[in-house]
C-alpha cells in the first residue's frame, strides 16, 4: 500500500487523510490536521478566501414573552392544572435551564384565564 496515497478527494479545507475540517493556514509552511496529524502544504490555500459572519438579533425582535404578539393567545401546550389564584383547572407551560446544567429544569406555568404565573423547580 501507497502510504504517500491519500483516502479522500475533497477542497484544501478538508484533511485528505480522514476528512476532518482543517485550520485556517498560519505563518509555518504547512497545515497540520488535529485529529490524524496528516500535514497540507499552504501552497493548497492559495487563493482561497474564507469570510464569517455574526449576525445578532435586535433586542425588539426576541419574543420576551410568552404569549404570542398582538394575539393575546399563550403559546405551549395546555395541561390540566389547577392555578393558585383563580382555580381555574387549565394552564399553558414552558421550561427554562435556569440553573446549573446538573440540576434539573425550571416549569413555567401561566394560568389560561387570569395569567397568573408560578414556577416549580424540577
Amino acid at each position: 500500500m501507497d502510504v504517500t496515497a491519500t483516502c479522500f478527494s475533497s477542497e484544501s479545507d478538508f484533511c485528505s487523510d480522514c476528512g476532518s475540517v482543517l485550520p485556517p493556514p498560519g505563518v509555518q509552511d504547512t497545515v497540520t490536521c488535529p485529529r490524524c496529524s496528516h500535514r497540507t502544504h499552504v501552497t493548497e490555500f492559495l487563493g482561497k478566501f474564507v469570510q464569517t459572519s455574526v449576525v445578532f438579533n435586535k433586542l425588539d425582535t426576541i419574543a420576551l414573552s410568552n404569549e404570542t404578539e398582538g394575539t393575546g393567545m399563550l403559546k405551549g401546550p395546555l395541561i390540566d392544572r389547577r392555578c393558585s389564584r383563580c382555580g381555574f383547572e387549565r394552564m399553558v407551560y414552558h421550561t427554562r435551564q435556569m440553573r446549573s446544567a446538573d440540576e434539573g429544569q425550571t416549569v413555567f406555568y401561566t394560568c389560561a384565564q387570569c395569567r397568573f404565573q408560578e414556577k416549580e423547580d424540577s
